[in-house]
């Protein structure tokens, strides 16, 4: 749970530039790509990852515009990531500008529970770094090469002059 909007906002900040590296990767091609049939496709996660932020935080009651319809997801990759980026500083800003740490300590009800708000903050990223788990599996099925999250993905050891982990 976050104690202090500076230590939220900086997390976030870096969470979320590993989530746009991901997300600027896309194809357009590729926004179709399932583990299976009746799994949200990669351009499905990639879009909740985009209205998930403001549609969790407006719960709490912090004022941030929509990225678009959540239910209708963008054909264009660039759109989406374009989008995120947006979305991304728009919570910063949100946060930084409507919230003090002591709105971290009061409790928002999200789905039925009562969170505080600094609980609310880190559930928004971690559930980001959940999805974007899965969107670098459905990347790889699609054949793009994955940017490394924590560390150097396979491709990336190569460029560094090393040879990649064994498998």
């Amino acid at each position: 749970m976050f104690t202090s909007i500076e230590s939220f906002i900086q997390e976030w900040e870096n969470e979320s530039a590993r989530t746009r590296r991901l997300l600027e990767t896309l194809t357009d091609a590729s926004l179709s790509q399932s583990v299976g049939e009746g799994f949200r496709t990669l351009g499905r996660l990639a879009w909740h990852l985009t209205c998930s932020p403001q549609e969790m935080l407006v719960r709490t009651g912090l004022s941030l515009p929509a990225p678009g319809d959540e239910h209708i997801v963008p054909g264009s990759a660039a759109e989406i990531a374009a989008a995120y980026a947006r979305t991304a500083r728009e919570v910063s800003d949100a946060v930084r500008a409507q919230w003090t740490d002591a709105n971290l300590t009061a409790s928002s009800d999200m789905y039925g529970e009562q969170w505080p708000n600094g609980l609310t903050l880190r559930a928004v990223i971690q559930h980001e770094v959940h999805h974007r788990g899965q969107m670098t599996v459905l990347m790889r099925q699609a054949g793009l090469s994955v940017p490394g999250v924590y560390g150097p993905a396979r491709e990336e050891w190569a460029a560094m002059g090393m040879e990649p982990p064994v498998v």
